[in-house]
């Protein structure tokens, strides 16, 4: 068993390192802390992230950024209507030798690298979206009967445009569920706006440095499971998750008239994962209830749904979840 001690100065080390790669992405990706929080929330706990916004609020910029920080070999694929599964998983060629022989030889596509950017992932049909499915959960592939393990570490960070629903198709909520957080990218404020005119528009731009390599991240999902979390971080996490399933006995009220489909066991391990992760990422050697409110909504939104009557009312599913994480922690706090 590891020395106490040993682990709080790991941790700590942890901590300053990752500041030092955040303050590289956020020359670049300028003002929005709270995303850059959750996207390295994502990648410390050896997850994927989808990021909800309109173009040109720094997406695909962001992911750039963060494959040369963290030290990880990146890819962009760019979703279409038309898009084949062999584009992002590869395909065997038939290839002739010098001597005549012939072999079928496996090209790799784009899937084989270790931070993939799937852009607006939504606009492929849903046969091109399932070729990720394995390789999100398993971190594989498998191409005419043969399974082709992925690099290591491997993280998909997906984009898709809230508005712009013509031509698409929605994630299956299978999908959806392989995603650690929903990241839900706003407009910048006025004075945020401002410093990024100011940055991009001049004859220089910053430039991200690597900070991480692979086998620093590899070690840093290491250490984030070994810290520890609080019996009552725990109780919470349990408390929340199973108030957002209707039909249970332990479902909010606003929850059983509301919701069609709640969060199933993956949302609690992916809340005790990123309560660790933004501890870390705010200097802190264990999560509290702050990081579990917090972090609600990025692990909660994309594995629940409003039912039809809930969206003719005009409710949000966002609101209703902020609701049942008040109670919850009010709750928690009486006891």
């Amino acid at each position: 068993m590891a020395d106490p001690q040993d682990l709080v100065q790991e941790i700590e080390a942890l901590g300053e390192k990752l500041a030092d790669a955040k303050a590289s992405i956020t020359k670049r990706f300028i003002g929005q802390d709270r995303v850059v929080d959750l996207v390295l929330s994502a990648l410390l706990c050896g997850g994927h992230g989808l990021l909800i916004g309109l173009p040109g609020l720094g997406k695909t910029r962001l992911v750039d950024t963060l494959s040369t920080v963290m030290g990880l070999k990146g890819a962009r694929i760019q979703f279409t209507p038309d898009l084949m599964p062999a584009d992002i998983l590869g395909s065997e060629v038939l290839e002739t030798a010098a001597d005549g022989s012939r072999s079928f030889r496996f090209i790799e596509g784009p899937v084989f690298c270790q931070l993939l950017m799937a852009d607006e992932i939504n606009r492929a049909s849903p046969r091109t979206q399932s070729a990720l499915l394995q390789a999100m959960q398993e971190k594989s592939v498998t191409i005419a009967g043969q399974p082709h393990p992925l690099d290591v570490p491997f993280h998909v960070l997906a984009t898709q445009n809230p508005i712009e629903q013509e031509g698409t198709y929605p994630l299956p909520e299978a999908q959806l569920d392989r995603f650690l957080v929903q990241i839900d990218v706003d407009y910048p404020d006025r004075e945020t706006e401002k410093d990024i005119l100011l940055a991009t528009t001049g004859v220089s731009e910053e430039s991200a440095r690597e900070v991480f390599t692979a086998a620093e991240l590899i070690a840093a999902q290491e250490l984030v499971r070994r810290m520890p979390v609080g019996e009552t971080v725990l109780e919470l996490i349990l408390d929340l998750v199973r108030a957002c399933r209707p039909g249970e006995a332990e479902a909010a009220e606003g929850v059983n008239q509301s919701v069609g489909w709640g969060p199933g066991p993956r949302a609690a391990q992916a809340l005790m994962l990123t309560v660790r992760a933004r501890a870390l990422l705010q200097g802190r050697l264990a999560p509290s209830a702050e990081d579990v409110a917090a972090l609600a909504r990025p692990v909660l939104s994309h594995r629940m749904a409003l039912t039809f009557a809930a969206r003719a009312r005009g409710e949000s599913l966002g609101a209703l979840i902020d609701d049942v994480t008040r109670n919850v922690s009010r709750i928690e706090a009486a006891a």
